[in-house]
């Protein structure tokens, strides 16, 4: 095949990629695209083709947030929950309310926020734990958690290990902020009798 061939078929299959990643946004909670601060645009609060801000998330574009985090904590927990990093961060630069959701492209606002119940806030002690090592050793140490190599039932992401973020649950080893999986909350997959929370945990 020639490479004109070969530049036209990857062309062709970043559009479709692209297409159907805009087809499960569309409509969702993530869709800003109605919102007079988004330009009428869908990636554009979170991605930027060129230019980007920062490391979060491929192509980074929006503020990041500075806020220091009350994590939570248990007697009963073996992991240890640190402050937020990576895809977790991404995600509270919108969700702790202090930065605004058109914070993007460099420009520095906070006016609009997600609404009341979708606002963490900095106080995450009463949420499930995130940014923590999710490995063999914790495992071991808790007794009621998956092994790595279970099977999780999430289309492209079969073991409990591809839920994970450089070895660490994340707010995204729960949610997909592009809807793919098109489940209430953003959701990997149904909670109904509790699965989604059985992936991991097996009591």
């Amino acid at each position: 095949m020639s490479k004109l061939k070969l530049f036209a078929v990857g062309i062709l299959g970043v559009g479709l990629f692209a297409g159907v990643a805009s087809a499960a946004i569309t409509g969702s909670a993530h869709d800003f695209a109605a919102q007079g601060w988004s330009t009428g645009q869908i990636c554009l609060p979170c991605h930027t083709p060129h230019n980007a801000l920062g490391t979060l998330a491929p192509l980074w574009n929006h503020a990041t947030t500075a806020s220091t985090f009350t994590v939570y904590s248990s007697t009963t927990l073996n992991a240890v929950p640190g402050q937020p990093t990576g895809t977790s961060k991404a995600c509270l630069s919108c969700h702790d309310g202090t930065v605004g959701l058109e914070a993007f492209g460099g420009v520095a606002t906070n006016v609009n926020h997600p609404g009341a119940s979708k606002v963490l806030g900095t106080d995450l002690s009463n949420d499930h734990p995130v940014s923590f090592t999710y490995d063999a050793a914790l495992v071991t140490a808790d007794g009621g958690l998956k092994n790595l190599t279970d099977s999780t039932g999430v289309a492209g992401k079969p073991l409990v290990s591809n839920l994970l973020f450089s070895g660490k649950v994340e707010c995204a080893s729960c949610h997909d902020v592009h809807n793919k999986y098109t489940q209430s909350k953003l959701l990997l997959k149904s909670n109904a009798n509790s699965a989604l929370c059985l992936t991991c945990h097996s009591k």
